[in-house]
């Protein structure tokens, strides 16, 4: 027997009716061979650890841009973060933990340097307007290998291409943002409860606000510490989950309104605060001069190692070209392209 059927069984016997099982996928686009160890959700796993925007995401903003503190979060430590509250959560329901790992380790894929500031540039620049949760799929279907894309399975694509929720409700029943799985709705959850914390503390580290400074319905509502509350919060989804029979991903209502409400006070105090909003307009402007540069000279895109295929408008390759970028290869092309380079004695 090939270990990956007996895993595929072992999921039968242990997981939760709710969960997505490996053996039931819908599988992927193009059809191949099965891996004999791993479940098809093990093997997307995988395939997205290993990939280039993957490993990218390490030198991508989350909050301070080009923090020079070791202990500031990235868009990759972001991501690791979100995988272990949905995993912890896919656990204690009884729900496939490894599609939840790999809709979680991909679901910033597509997301531009110099963060939130980033994709709201390009979203301005690119006819039709540019969003990082499409871009994200963009990527694991068009863009990776060269091209190939990663043909992951149809549900991790759901997953990733589901779990963005802006400013708006924390959950949703429609179906164009509703993933398809609970694993798929863990993940948008975790992604939120992530963020709202790890930019709270990273705000404290770097003194945009001191600790007397947070409302005291945070303090109420989860606890004084980083871990008391992420704890408070995934507590809830857990237990708010079993009490719809496992059926569905839930907060109580009391939970989502005061994540809510958390998520407003960071977006006034920390994200549009001055300093951190002065250094994201600079940082604009430099993907805005990049993308009129590339679509004035379209040939300079494959020199600085962009690509683009036959059916691609030159608009979009150039926003693949820049979203993919890090934040520090951003800025050492912007130098080089329009900044006097120093002469070289030989």
């Amino acid at each position: 027997m090939k270990i990956r059927t007996h895993l595929e069984q072992q999921e039968e016997q242990i997981l939760s009716p709710h969960a997505c099982h490996s053996a039931r996928s819908a599988g992927r686009l193009r059809q191949e061979e099965a891996c004999s160890i791993r479940t098809i959700f093990q093997h997307d796993r995988d395939r997205i650890l290993h990939c280039k925007s993957f490993r990218r995401l390490k030198h991508k903003t989350q909050v301070f841009l080009a923090p020079e503190g070791d202990h500031y979060r990235t868009r990759l430590t972001h991501t690791l973060e979100v995988s272990q509250i949905a995993r912890t959560v896919a656990r204690a329901l009884r729900l496939n933990e490894d599609l939840t790992e790999a809709i979680a380790l991909g679901h910033d894929l597509g997301h531009t340097p110099f963060g939130h500031a980033g994709e709201e540039m390009l979203n301005e620049l690119v006819p039709g307007g540019f969003r990082h949760v499409h871009q994200s799929l963009r990527v694991v279907e068009s863009l990776e290998k060269d091209g190939a894309g990663l043909n992951l399975t149809a549900e991790v694509r759901d997953g990733i291409g589901k779990h963005s929720k802006g400013m708006g409700p924390l959950i949703s029943d429609r179906p164009e943002v509703r993933a398809s799985t609970l694993e798929g709705r863990i993940v948008r959850l975790a992604d939120i409860i992530a963020y709202v914390n790890h930019d709270l503390d990273d705000a404290l580290r770097a003194a945009l606000v001191e600790e007397a400074e947070i409302p005291p319905f945070i303090h109420r509502s989860f606890g004084n510490s980083h871990s008391r509350r992420i704890g408070a919060m995934v507590r809830d989804m857990i237990f708010a989950s079993l009490q719809a029979d496992g059926a569905e991903i839930r907060l109580t209502e009391s939970m989502a309104e005061a994540i809510e409400e958390m998520r407003d006070w960071l977006f006034r105090h920390v994200y549009r605060a001055p300093r951190v909003h002065e250094e994201f307009t600079k940082a604009s402007r430099v993907l805005r001069e990049l993308f009129g540069y590339f679509l004035d000279h379209p040939q300079a895109l494959a020199t600085h190692g962009g690509r683009r295929s036959a059916d691609d408008p030159l608009e979009v390759a150039v926003a693949d070209f820049l979203a993919g970028m890090t934040d520090r290869y951003a800025l050492n092309l912007y130098h080089r392209l329009f900044l006097p380079q120093p002469w070289k004695i030989l």
